[in-house]
């Protein structure tokens, strides 16, 4: 079943058995006040009845008077006078027309009332002046409970439909309304494919699991699209840049062997092969130091970590990939608290991140250096990275962080496009926030917001 049809069939049971238990509550409470209050009615008339008949026989004008202007004469009114002392022989003898135990208990408790139907009973045993006992009974119809409480028992179960009609509607509407952002996630999540992992879901504005399930979700995408860069990143720099030597190689042996040569020949292929080699072995040792600090695509496990100590090591790196490569460093925004300098983060990830950016500002400076500034306030870390290099053309910013796009003035430069992109999840995986300025010929700033740790350990 559908969770649409079960959400709709959950609120209407709930609230169709809230709105059955109160319509019963109504009917029951008023049920029993009417039985209560008629009970007392009778019970009332009795007294009068008793007072009237047995005590004061003379004035019973007077009082009928007085009881026909106050006390309205109920539907079917009837009273009953026995002595006790000739009920309990006309009870056995079947001539009295009312219940034993109903007798037995005006006889022993004084007073008590039954009802049959819609006529209701209620007695009491009276004492008269002279020192006689007798059971005195009225018995009436109660008209309230044969034409209003019917009339309410009607009314009640009309509007339990009506109710129940309008719960039905409600219902649909709550579970539209709650299944929606279901559907959209659904939607959303279609679109997305291998071509397109940078896609992401757009969280709810509202604080609630809908919410949590969408963001966890881009959580996965930032994890998956990251795996999948990394590889395609490493991939692709083997291929490209491991290919040129071997081609070299194969040329200058073939070129070689084709045919007898003098020594100085042979000597300045060997030349040529050993050069290529050793720019093969820097080659795939870069490769190799940047797939050491790939990523695997699990959850990884955040620690604390010192931002200075980070971006040194990355300087390192740098330095490795290319000799040529410049690098500066500005620590002079360091707090005096050295804890505002530790952040909650990947050490393996960050530091791909941060390498991939500052090899792109060295690679597009034409050999000029590259700045990288590191400051902290008391939530995040700012990490500044500035060349002077060629720049981005202002009508392409908005396509940077496009997996595989370049610049249109980077046709002189080696690359993929995927740096940036990459380096943008795993900032969004730290919870960081990523800027980018640039201007064409003058350079390119990036920075980069990551939250310091402010949890114990």
């Amino acid at each position: 079943m559908k969770i649409h049809y079960r959400i709709i069939y959950l609120l209407i049971s709930v609230f169709f058995l809230y709105t059955l238990l109160f319509c019963g509550f109504i009917y029951y409470s008023i049920s029993n006040y009417s039985f209560t209050d008629f009970y007392k009615r009778l019970e009332i008339r009795a007294a009068t009845t008793a007072k009237i008949q047995l005590d004061n026989p003379d004035d019973a004008s007077i009082i009928m008077e007085m009881r026909q202007e106050y006390l309205e004469k109920l539907p079917h009114q009837k009273e009953y006078l026995y002595p006790v002392e000739t009920l309990t022989a006309q009870a056995t003898d079947d001539t009295l027309k009312f219940s034993k135990d109903f007798v037995e208990k005006l006889i022993e408790d004084g007073a008590g009332s039954y009802r049959d139907g819609s006529i209701f009973y209620s007695g009491i045993r009276y004492k008269t002046i002279k020192g006689k006992d007798y059971i005195v009974i009225v018995s009436a119809e109660n008209y309230f409970f044969s034409h209003h409480i019917a009339y309410l028992r009607s009314l009640l179960v009309t509007s339990l439909l009506y109710a129940l009609l309008l719960i039905a509607l409600v219902s649909m509407l709550i579970s539209r309304t709650l299944v929606r952002p279901v559907q959209n996630i659904i939607s959303e999540v279609k679109k997305v494919s291998s071509e397109n992992l940078h896609l992401r879901l757009q969280p709810p504005k509202s604080k609630d699991s809908i919410r949590k399930l969408a963001l966890t979700f881009n959580d996965l995408l930032n994890r998956l699209e990251t795996t999948f860069e990394t590889q395609k990143n490493f991939v692709s720099n083997a291929s490209h840049e491991l290919n040129t030597p071997l081609t070299t190689i194969i040329g200058e042996a073939d070129y070689a062997l084709s045919k007898e040569r003098d020594s100085e020949e042979y000597k300045k292929s060997l030349g040529n092969i050993l050069g290529e080699a050793e720019k093969l072995e820097q080659k795939t040792k870069a490769l190799l130091l940047l797939a050491q600090t790939g990523f695997d695509g699990k959850s990884q496990k955040l620690v604390r970590l010192r931002s200075d100590q980070l971006i040194l090591d990355v300087k390192e790196t740098v330095q490795k990939l290319n000799s040529k490569f410049k690098v500066c460093l500005d620590f002079s925004l360091l707090p005096e608290n050295h804890e505002k300098l530790k952040i909650r983060g990947n050490f393996h990830l960050l530091h791909l991140a941060l390498t991939n950016i500052v090899v792109n500002g060295c690679k597009y400076s034409n050999g000029e250096p590259v700045y990288v500034a590191l400051g902290a306030s008391d939530t995040h870390v700012l990490i500044i990275i500035k060349d002077s290099g060629i720049g981005i053309p202002k009508n392409e910013m908005p396509y940077i962080y496009d997996p595989y796009f370049r610049a249109s003035n980077t046709t002189d430069f080696a690359g993929y496009g995927i740096g940036l992109p990459l380096s943008r999840n795993i900032v969004l995986l730290h919870e960081g926030t990523i800027k980018v300025s640039s201007v064409e010929n003058e350079g390119t700033t990036v920075k980069i917001n990551i939250p310091i740790w402010n949890q114990p350990l």
